[in-house]
C-alpha cells in the first residue's frame, strides 16, 4: 500500500468529520478520532470484508470498536462507507432518540456490531465473535466451501487493557489460538486523568506474547503503509490472536495534542481553527470532498458487494452439494423454532435442579446443532457440560463443551459475543454467587436486547458447608431490578424444563436460570402446569379448596415444597390458602392484568412470600398487611444445609405459623 494524498485526505476527512460532531453537540471524545484514524481507515479501506448495503452478510468481517468513547469515528466509518447512516443522523450526534448516540449501540445504528463503552467488553466480545467463527467453520466448512470464513477486529485503547476483563479474555484466546481475532492497540500513553504511567507500567507486548499472542509493532501510527503491513502479517498467522501495537499521539494534529485536556470535551472554535490549519483542512464542517467519498465507495462499499456475491454463488454451490447443511447453516441464524422434546418428571422422583439442567442441555444438544455452551470451571459442579460431546479447544473446533476456566466476567462477555455473531445459541455458567463477576456483561447483553443464556447454580443457603461466601442472599433481587432480563427460578424438574425452553424460544431477552444444588421433588401439578405457568411467570400451584382462598403463600425454587407443606398444616387447622409458584417476576408482571388478578386476587390481602434471599421487592406482591419469610441484613452460615435452613426459619411449620401472624386477632407469638 502506497500512501498517497487520497490517502491522507481520506483520514483527515475521517478527522474532521469527528471532530465536526463533537463540536456541534458540544460533547464527545475528539482525542481517540483526531488519533486512530489512521489505523482505522487503514483497516476499513484496505482489510475489512463488509457489506454496507447488507449489514447482517453471515460471513461479514466483525469490527468492534471496543474504545467507545471514540464512537463519533465509527460513525465517520460508517456514513463514509455507505451503511445508513446519513450527514444529518451525524448532526444529530449525542442527541436525543438519534441514530448517533454517545456511545455505540448495538441494534440502534446500521453497522454497529456490539454496544460498546464499558471498557474492555468489546475486547470481551470480540474473543466471543471468533470463537463462533471458529466454531461454526469447523461444523459446516467442506473441502473448496469455507462458507464461514473470516476475521474478527477491535480497536482497544490504554484503558481497555487495564480492565480486568482484558486479563481475563486476552489469556482465553491465546489458549484458545484465535488466529483470525486481530486487536489494534491505540497505544498513545494517556487516559482521562493524565498520563498512563501514573497508574498502568504494564509492559503491555510482553503481557500478550505471555498470553500466547503474536505482537506486531507500528512505530508510527500515522503511517498507513506501516499500518497495512502490520495488518497483512497478522492475517497470516493461523493460529495465534495478534495484537497489533500502533504507537499513535492522542488528539494528533490539536494544538493540546498528547494531553489528556484532549480526550473527553470539545476542542472548541480556536483549537478547531488551529487543528484545521495545522492538517491542512479547508472545507467546512461536514463537507466532505466528492474524492473523499468516492475512495470510500469503491475501497469499503463496492468491495464489500462484490465480496458477498462471490461467497453468495460459493454458497450457491455449497447448498446444491450439501443441501442439508445449508439448510441448517441459515436456521442456526434465526430464532429457535424447533419443538423441543424433553421428557417431563412425575410425582414421586426427585432431582437436583443442577442434574436436571444437565439432562435439559443434553436433551437440546441432540436436536439443537446450534446449541453450545461452557462453565467458569465449574462443569462437575455446575453439570453444564454435555456428556456426549468433546470440549472446544484448538484440536477440536466442534467441541461443544467450553472450558472458560476462572474467568467469570470473559466468559459473560463472550457469550454475548457468540450471540452477537450469531449462527449459535450459547450459554455461560457458574455458581450463582459469582453472578456478581458477570453482572456488567449481563447488563450489556440486557442494553443490546439479545438472548444470551446464563446458567447458575448453587442457588441459596443450601449450598451448606461452604458458608456465606458461597451463598448468595442479595443476588435474586439485584438481577430482578435490572431491566429487560428474565430472571427465572424453577420449584422443580417440570419448570426447569419450560425455563429451558423459554430461554432458547427469547429473541431480545437474556435468560439467568437460577438451579439448586439440592433435590427438588417433582411437586403435583406441575407436569400439566409448569410449561405454561413458567411461561406466564407465575401461577396457582395448589389452589384452596373453596372458589376465594383465604390467604396466599407465594414462593419459588426450592421453596415451593415447603408453601405446598405449609398449606396443608394450615388448612388441618381450617384455614384455606393457595400457593402460587412466581418462578419470574419479569414474566408475571408482563401478563395482563387479568390474569395477574387471578393468580394474585387484590381481595386476598393475607400473604405471605417466601424465598431463602433478601426480602427487599417482595413488598410488590404482598403488599402492606402481608409478611414475607426471607433473609434481611445478613449473610448465611457454614454448616449442614438442612440445620441452616431451620436456622433460618425455612421450614414449613414457620411458613404455617408466619401465615397465621396476618389473621385478625392471631396472637403475635402463634
Amino acid at each position: 500500500m502506497q500512501n498517497n494524498n487520497l490517502d491522507q485526505k481520506s483520514i483527515n476527512a475521517l478527522r474532521f468529520l469527528s471532530v465536526d460532531m463533537i463540536e456541534k453537540a458540544n460533547s464527545g471524545h475528539p482525542g481517540l478520532p483526531l488519533g486512530v484514524a489512521p489505523m482505522a481507515y487503514t483497516l476499513w479501506t484496505k482489510h475489512l470484508n463488509i457489506n454496507p448495503t447488507d449489514s447482517h452478510w453471515l460471513n461479514r468481517d466483525r469490527f468492534i470498536l471496543s474504545a467507545g468513547h471514540g464512537s463519533s469515528l465509527l460513525y465517520s466509518l460508517l456514513h463514509l462507507s455507505g451503511f445508513n447512516l446519513t450527514i444529518e443522523d451525524l448532526k444529530q450526534f449525542r442527541q436525543l432518540n438519534s441514530k448517533t448516540p454517545g456511545h455505540p449501540e448495538y441494534g440502534v445504528t446500521d453497522g454497529v456490531e456490539a454496544t460498546t463503552g464499558p471498557l474492555g467488553q468489546g475486547l470481551g466480545m470480540a474473543v466471543g465473535m471468533a470463537m463462533a467463527e471458529s466454531h461454526l467453520a469447523a461444523q459446516y466448512n467442506k473441502p473448496g466451501f469455507n462458507i464461514m470464513d473470516h476475521y474478527t477486529y477491535a480497536i482497544a485503547g490504554d484503558g481497555d487493557l487495564m480492565e480486568g476483563i482484558s486479563h481475563e479474555s486476552a489469556s482465553l484466546a491465546g489458549h484458545l489460538k484465535l488466529g483470525k481475532l486481530i486487536v489494534l492497540y491505540d497505544d498513545n500513553s494517556v487516559s482521562l486523568d493524565g498520563p498512563t504511567d501514573m497508574a498502568f507500567t504494564d509492559d503491555t507486548p510482553k503481557r500478550f506474547e505471555a498470553y500466547n499472542w503474536q505482537v506486531l509493532h507500528v512505530a508510527n501510527g500515522n503511517d498507513p503503509a506501516e499500518i497495512n503491513a502490520a495488518i497483512e502479517t497478522a492475517k497470516q498467522t493461523a493460529d495465534q490472536p495478534t495484537l497489533i501495537d500502533v504507537k499513535t499521539t492522542i488528539g494528533f494534529g490539536a494544538p493540546n495534542a498528547g494531553t489528556n485536556s484532549v480526550h473527553g470535551k470539545p476542542l472548541g472554535d480556536e483549537n478547531m481553527a488551529a487543528t484545521r490549519e495545522k492538517l491542512g483542512w479547508d472545507y467546512k464542517p461536514f463537507d466532505i470532498p466528492d474524492d473523499v467519498r468516492q475512495n470510500f465507495d469503491t475501497t469499503v462499499k463496492q468491495r464489500g458487494i462484490v465480496s458477498e456475491a462471490q461467497w453468495q454463488t460459493l454458497f450457491d454451490d455449497y447448498s446444491g452439494e450439501y443441501p442439508e447443511l445449508a439448510a441448517q447453516f441459515l436456521q442456526s441464524f434465526k430464532p429457535v423454532s424447533c419443538d423441543l422434546k424433553i421428557p417431563i418428571s412425575h410425582v414421586g422422583e426427585s432431582e437436583s435442579g443442577r442434574n436436571t439442567s444437565q439432562r435439559i442441555i443434553g436433551e437440546i444438544s441432540e436436536q439443537l446443532p446450534s446449541f453450545w455452551g461452557g462453565s467458569a470451571d465449574l462443569f462437575s459442579s455446575n453439570k453444564t457440560n454435555v456428556k456426549t460431546a468433546n470440549a472446544y479447544e484448538p484440536a477440536d473446533r466442534l467441541g461443544k463443551n467450553v472450558w472458560f476456566g476462572v474467568r467469570e466476567f470473559a466468559e459473560a462477555a463472550a457469550v454475548n459475543g457468540m450471540t452477537l455473531h450469531g449462527g449459535v445459541h450459547a450459554y455461560a455458567s457458574t455458581f450463582f454467587v459469582f453472578s456478581d463477576y458477570m453482572r456488567a456483561a449481563i447488563r450489556l447483553a440486557a442494553i443490546q436486547k439479545i438472548p444470551s443464556t446464563f446458567v447458575f447454580t448453587h442457588d441459596s443457603i443450601a449450598v451448606g458447608e461452604d458458608g456465606p461466601t458461597h451463598e448468595p442472599i442479595e443476588q435474586l433481587m439485584s438481577f430482578r431490578a435490572m431491566p429487560n432480563v428474565n430472571v427465572i427460578r424453577p420449584a422443580d424438574t417440570n419448570e426447569a424444563i419450560a425455563a429451558w425452553k423459554i430461554a432458547l424460544a427469547a429473541s431480545e431477552t437474556p435468560t439467568m436460570l437460577v438451579l439448586t444444588r439440592q433435590n427438588l421433588p417433582t411437586l403435583p401439578r406441575t407436569e400439566e402446569l409448569a410449561a405454561q405457568g413458567v411461561q406466564r411467570g407465575g401461577y396457582v400451584l395448589s389452589p384452596a379448596k373453596g372458589s376465594t382462598p383465604e390467604g396466599i403463600l407465594i414462593a419459588t425454587g426450592s421453596e415451593v415444597q415447603l408453601a405446598i407443606a405449609a398449606q396443608k398444616q394450615l388448612q388441618e387447622a381450617g384455614h384455606d390458602v393457595s400457593v402460587v409458584s412466581l418462578p419470574s417476576f419479569e414474566l408475571f408482571d408482563a401478563q395482563p392484568a387479568k390474569y395477574r388478578e387471578q393468580v394474585l386476587p387484590s381481595n386476598v390481602t393475607r400473604r405471605v412470600a417466601v424465598e431463602m434471599g433478601t426480602s427487599y421487592g417482595w413488598e410488590h406482591y404482598v403488599g402492606l398487611q402481608g409478611k414475607i419469610v426471607g433473609i434481611n441484613n445478613r449473610y448465611g452460615e457454614s454448616g449442614n444445609p438442612d440445620a441452616i435452613m431451620k436456622q433460618f426459619g425455612f421450614t414449613a411449620d414457620n411458613v404455617a405459623a408466619t401465615y397465621l401472624k396476618t389473621v385478625s386477632n392471631q396472637p403475635a407469638n402463634a
